[in-house]
């Protein structure tokens, strides 16, 4: 049986405070790809759940994997804008996923657990639930991680400058998730 090696990183600060290499077999794994699930924010969402996290905890997590992606989209640019870009929309993705849990916006929540995951759908309606208590800002930003993931990951055709371009705005976004998650309310 052949397995695929998946590493599982926390970060906090941006510094590793655990890191998991969990041998996942490749049927699973091409099962959740096929069906559009992210491996890793999948297991975390999982484990969470196990443990019984509260909320305020699982927001902490999908947040500390916004800055894992941006920090990893952001020193691939140069070398790879494919994978900058995907890095990047994942960050955005997170931090999406870090409001809508720490603002409570139960009507998408509550599709996420009827359905066991995350749909672009689901993502859209916490960017808007979240832009209208929080800013524009949420929005912009947000709008600017969908090109980088459409445009950039899937159609390969931004550059490294296109992709640092709309970097600074995916930072928007987790940077502000970070000050609501602190109790703050604005970027």
């Amino acid at each position: 049986m052949r397995h695929l090696m998946l590493g599982l990183s926390f970060y906090v600060s941006e510094a590793p405070v655990a890191v998991a290499v969990v041998s996942i077999p490749k049927v699973i794994v091409e099962k959740l790809v096929e069906r559009g699930i992210d491996v890793e924010t999948y297991v975390v969402d999982m484990l969470a759940k196990a443990v019984g996290l509260d909320p305020v905890a699982v927001a902490e997590a999908h947040l500390e994997l916004a800055v894992k992606f941006l920090a990893e989209g952001k020193a691939l640019a140069d070398r790879d804008p494919v994978q900058a870009s995907e890095k990047l929309y994942k960050a955005a993705e997170e931090a999406v996923k870090a409001l809508a849990i720490r603002l409570n916006l139960s009507e998408v929540l509550r599709r996420v657990e009827e359905r066991g995951r995350w749909t672009v759908a689901d993502l859209e309606k916490a960017v808007l639930r979240s832009s209208e208590r929080l800013g524009v800002w949420v929005r912009q930003s947000w709008d600017a991680a969908w090109v980088l993931h459409v445009w950039g990951f899937h159609e390969a055709r931004l550059d490294a400058e296109d992709v640092k371009a709309r970097a600074p705005d995916v930072e928007r976004l987790v940077e502000g998730a970070r000050r609501v998650l602190e109790g703050g309310r604005s970027a």
